[in-house]
């Protein structure tokens, strides 16, 4: 964050300075929600969380060195009191934003894939000058004013996640960051539940290709019909992507080798050439076109989005993480969400990669799926058993219409057993695994899925990961759509 005083802070936000005793104190290092991250000239914005209030922890802000906290009410120290804590922190991104002229923020929103592209752009634009782009999936009205906040006088491109629960919320992210360029990848069903259908999901996501100004650039999947209708929406110039041999960006000849990594080659109006990805899956091939559009719109030649491609490496946790163990069990560990669309293209990475042995899918829950939840989850049933996956584990009540629909496919061959819970999934593969087979591990966020791959992992040596909560467990990401 660039420096400012207390004043210019309480300017930006409609707050007001408290606790300084007539100083004026700077903040020069980030923003921060949990106290834990407080260090020497941070700012503590104080939120009040379900089972925390962030004020309680203001004392230990400012003994690890904050410089002030953004707050409710007074704290005993340094602060500027507002409303909204939230609505504050939106307003000190935009206002930072506004002083740093020379950045050019890239956004990319989608029912699929967002993380996994906004990690391909970061790559790739790097090539172009200093860029931030958030951790995980820092998508929301917390997370996404917490990355431009990291912003500073060096940063020359931001890329940035929006995600949605309904109309209005892109609408509001691009107020805090209005993008320069608007990525949108597709429209599935990941939290139908909450938006009705996919028009209204195609509703919401075409709020970031409204925000496009003219001179902009607005990047559409040119293989969605409802992402390629929103250049209708739209001010900037329109770019697509895609298979389609319409895409101003597209892939031709694209395969998988035999470990399920693409190769293609990349066309675009200037030129082409060769990509081989080291991500997994043929829906990593969507993902890498719309990150070398946004390279193209950053003024970078074919050849360097191609060489950016070839050396990107997945950047955020649970997103087709490939490990295999010394026995020779490979773990696909893509827990962090789920939605029918995800949940296929992942099944038949699986399968595709297990040529040489045999593939199992330990699925969880998919959440937010409305009225049509017990279709959409027998459906994935029943495309797991026609891939000639040997082994389907299902975890959970919720998710149980898997294991019914994998039944009503005659031609199966394979196994399928239902469990309760994590522990008794991991039981049921111990006994089962062998050398060569590769185990994926999938579901949303609620079935907390990641603890499979984790003990899997443990199991034979390796080492789980672990995750951590603010002090008012106000989530920075959170799984909007």
């Amino acid at each position: 964050m660039i420096p400012l005083p207390l004043s210019t802070i309480a300017e930006l936000t409609g707050g007001t300075p408290a606790g300084a005793d007539g100083r004026d104190p700077v903040v020069s290092g980030p923003v921060v929600i949990d106290s834990r991250e407080a260090a020497p000239g941070t700012l503590f914005a104080a939120f009040r969380g379900e089972r925390a209030d962030g004020h309680d922890f203001a004392a230990a802000a400012y003994e690890a060195g904050a410089a002030a906290v953004l707050a409710e009410r007074p704290v005993g120290g340094p602060a500027v009191v507002v409303e909204d804590v939230q609505r504050a922190l939106g307003l000190l991104a935009r206002g930072v934003l506004e002083r740093l002229p020379g950045v050019t923020v890239i956004a990319v929103t989608g029912s699929a894939g967002k993380t996994s592209t906004k990690d391909l752009i970061a790559q790739v634009v790097r090539r172009a000058g200093p860029t931030i782009a958030p951790p995980g999936s820092f998508n929301n009205e917390i997370g996404l004013p917490l990355t431009v906040l990291r912003a500073g006088e060096e940063t020359r491109f931001l890329v940035l996640e929006m995600g949605a629960r309904g109309a209005g919320h892109i609408a509001y992210l691009t107020g805090i960051a209005p993008p320069r360029v608007g990525v949108v990848l597709n429209v599935g069903s990941a939290h139908i539940g909450e938006f009705g259908s996919r028009e209204g999901i195609a509703e919401a996501k075409g709020e970031l290709a409204e925000a496009v100004p003219e001179g902009g650039t607005a990047i559409l999947n040119a293989d969605d019909p409802l992402v390629s209708a929103m250049a209708s929406r739209t001010r900037g110039e329109v770019v697509t992507f895609g298979r389609s041999p319409a895409a101003t960006v597209r892939a031709v000849d694209d395969r998988l080798d035999g470990a399920g990594r693409p190769r293609f080659t990349l066309v675009t109006p200037e030129g082409s050439a060769p990509v081989e990805l080291a991500l997994h899956g043929s829906h990593a091939v969507g993902n890498a076109l719309a990150a070398a559009a946004a390279g193209r719109a950053a003024g970078l030649p074919v050849e360097v989005v191609a060489g950016a491609l070839a050396d990107a490496r997945p950047a955020s946790r649970w997103r087709m993480e490939v490990t295999e163990r010394a026995d020779g069990v490979t773990i696909v560990n893509d827990a962090y969400n789920a939605n029918p669309e995800s949940m296929r293209a992942a099944v038949d990475v699986v399968a595709h990669m297990a040529r040489d042995g045999r593939a199992y899918a330990v699925l969880g829950e998919m959440a937010e799926l409305g009225p049509g939840s017990v279709a959409e989850h027998a459906k994935i049933g029943q495309h797991v058993a026609r891939s000639g996956i040997a082994g389907l584990v299902v975890v959970g009540a919720n998710a149980a219409p898997m294991a019914e629909g994998a039944a009503q496919v005659a031609s199966w061959t394979g196994e399928c057993v239902q469990v309760e819970d994590v522990g008794a999934a991991v039981t049921a593969l111990s006994e089962r695994l062998r050398p060569r087979d590769v185990v994926l591990v999938k579901g949303s966020r609620v079935a907390g899925m990641e603890r499979v791959a984790e003990r899997l992992l443990e199991a034979a040596g390796g080492v789980g990961g672990r995750t951590s909560a603010g002090d008012a467990l106000s989530s920075p990401g959170g799984d909007p759509a």
